[in-house]
């Protein structure tokens, strides 16, 4: 195999500055970025195993690079990565996901927030830093994501994120959060359509969608049409039923032109029984999507649940994402990028029918598997 093969993907990060001094560079920028990145797909979790890792492949390392100082230490990836550019990191692996990600037609885009729960740090009062991601659900991938100081910011960096990605003729889902007039407007803006949960914080819509349905489901209204789709899922003691209802009779709605091209009213019911307790709850969605079938949409609405289930858990279960504390500077968030990086790679080789987990410990393992793996990217 070519050598510059698995090095491949950096030539999407060849905008990134190196924030050193010119005297301080022992090391090069690239020989970092390469180091961490195989690292962390290997089951590095902190600096100091980055370090760890570089030691013990070093001869394997030198296949690809040229360390005409050895092997970083885990202070000098700390400082790195605590002093780069996180915005242009960003632009740099939206770049790279953009030449991977398949643009289809109807493709999931779910939106949503993570707090990396130890990045705060009480000496200089700062909170813990809140990663808003882009998770493709075609493609099982990270297409973006970006941070906030905190939870209720998503609705400023949800926009933000948006203009980095393309969505042309995707679904976007977004949950509660993200149910705002600009959102809808932005994603429909860019060629995109969206599917907006809406709960309290948006109360008169809210109540106009639970209005429409309570009557729909009950004793209907002449003249309204809708579809249904029912579902039903068993297993370890707990069966979930899940109905979705689906109208386009919006154009009664008065405030209708406030929301982009808004056209249908969604509702799906969730009834659980486990242990012999049965519990019923609703949801309610707005979107722009027109003539579509119940069963579509509830594909969409189960899509979503996708970044919590797939990349969320992942990062928790597989990178332990929420026991590390990284607090200089852009550190936690410049490594929560790898260790996306290193997911959506992990994620796109096939070859290896196992866990992730399982798939870091092959990775560490075995080289030319690690290999494989990187040139997944390319």
């Amino acid at each position: 195999m070519d050598v510059e093969a698995p090095r491949g993907l950096l030539r999407f990060f060849d905008e990134l500055e190196d924030p050193r001094m010119e005297r301080t560079k022992l090391h090069s920028l690239e020989d970092i970025l390469f180091i961490a990145l195989c690292a962390v797909i290997c089951g590095a979790d902190s600096w100091t195993e980055v370090e760890v890792f570089g030691w013990a492949k070093r001869e394997w390392l030198s296949q690809y690079l040229t360390l005409p100082n050895g092997i970083p230490s885990h202070d000098t990836f700390g400082r790195v990565f605590s002093r780069l550019d996180p915005q242009v990191l960003e632009r740099c692996f939206s770049k790279w996901m953009a030449a991977l990600a398949e643009a289809s037609a109807g493709r999931l885009v779910a939106i949503d927030g993570k707090t990396l729960r130890r990045s705060f740090d009480k000496a200089t009062n700062r909170a813990a830093i809140h990663m808003v991601s882009a998770w493709c659900e075609t493609n099982r991938l990270v297409l973006g994501q970006l941070a906030t100081a905190e939870k209720s910011n998503e609705i400023k960096a949800i926009p933000q994120l948006l203009k980095m990605l393309d969505i042309r003729d995707a679904v976007v889902t977004i949950d509660a959060m993200g149910c705002q007039k600009a959102i809808a407007q932005e994603i429909v803006q860019q060629g995109g359509h969206y599917l907006l949960q809406v709960k309290d914080n948006q109360p008169g819509l809210h109540d106009v969608v639970k209005a429409t349905f309570d009557e729909l489901t009950g004793r209907g209204i002449a003249g309204v049409q809708y579809d249904f789709h029912e579902q039903t899922d068993a297993g370890h003691g707990r069966i979930e039923t899940r109905r979705l209802w689906v109208t386009d009779w919006t154009d009664w709605y008065a405030d209708r032109k406030e929301w982009a091209n808004l056209t249908s009213f969604v509702c799906m019911e969730s009834v659980r029984t486990v242990n012999g307790s049965t519990s019923c709850e609703r949801h309610y969605y707005i979107s722009d999507l027109a003539g579509q079938s119940a069963q579509t949409m509830l594909g969409y609405v189960r899509g979503h649940w996708g970044i919590e289930n797939k990349l969320h858990w992942s990062l928790d279960m597989t990178f332990r994402e929420d026991t590390l504390r990284n607090r200089i500077g852009h550190s936690a968030e410049n490594l929560s990028r790898i260790r996306r990086l290193s997911l959506n790679l992990l994620c796109r080789e096939k070859t290896c029918k196992a866990s992730l987990k399982s798939k870091r410990l092959r990775a560490g393992l075995r080289e030319d598997y690690l290999v494989r793996v990187l040139c997944q990217g390319i």
